[in-house]
């Protein structure tokens, strides 16, 4: 009786270690990103890059990611892939901009795959005047990387800034 109690501790012991083995495995090998606190993660490293000068959250994007500007913004559309997205309006803002944007996170939320950005930004215009919004993005991630984005801001004060500074070429 003790050796088979003995044997089948062992057993359970052993698959307990092997499963355990293999579910830290699957977390240092990027599964974490698929939870809301990995996504979120991510998204908040990727901001406080923004925010130092050291990356984007751009970078985040895949090569096919959509993102969809709503509203009634002069850029408001849908962009089918991440350098379209870049070519027609993130560059052109840039070089609208003598000082880039940071931004100021109001709040970062995460269910799943999906993860929310509140955040101001504020900058400085090549015109010498600031350039200041708020933002609500909305991320749809897979393995750590954004496949759609949506946004949505302040309109008028972005077709301001737009209509007013010409991109620095």
């Amino acid at each position: 009786m003790t050796s088979t109690f003995c044997r089948s501790f062992a057993v359970r012991a052993s698959v307990a270690f092997a499963a355990t083995s293999l579910g830290f495995l699957a977390l240092s090998s990027g599964a974490y990103a698929q939870t809301p606190s990995g996504n979120k993660t991510i998204v908040q490293r990727s901001f406080d890059a923004w925010t130092a000068g050291t990356g984007s959250p751009f970078q985040l994007l895949a090569d096919e990611a959509s993102w969809t500007i709503e509203g009634n913004s002069v850029v408001s559309k849908t962009y089918p892939t991440k350098e379209a997205f870049l070519r027609e309006v993130i560059r052109p803002f840039n070089a609208r901009m003598s000082v880039g944007i940071k931004p100021t996170i109001k709040s970062i939320t995460a269910d799943g795959d999906r993860v929310v950005i509140h955040f101001e930004a504020a900058g400085t215009a090549r015109d010498g005047k600031p350039y200041v919004n708020t933002y609500a993005w909305f991320f749809q991630m897979k393995s750590g990387s954004v496949t759609r984005a949506s946004a949505f801001f302040d309109a008028i004060a972005f077709n301001d800034l737009w209509a007013r500074v010409a991109p620095d070429d």
